[in-house]
């Protein structure tokens, strides 16, 4: 699970360069914030829970 979330705070901070680079720096910061918040182990990834109860749903 953490590589995904580690993967999803890599794209926040090549997100945060391109908006930087086009002058949007408070979106840059808020990117950058999400990544560190991404990493830290604060955020619970519940992808596999969200996952597999939909398709529980679908069997029905």
């Amino acid at each position: 699970m953490f590589d995904r979330m580690k993967a999803q705070a890599d794209k926040n901070r090549d997100t945060a360069k391109v908006l930087r680079s086009r002058g949007k720096d408070d979106a840059a910061k808020r990117m950058e914030d999400r990544a560190s918040e991404l990493e830290s182990g604060r955020v619970t990834d519940v992808t596999d829970q969200v996952v597999g109860l939909f398709r529980w749903a679908q069997g029905r």
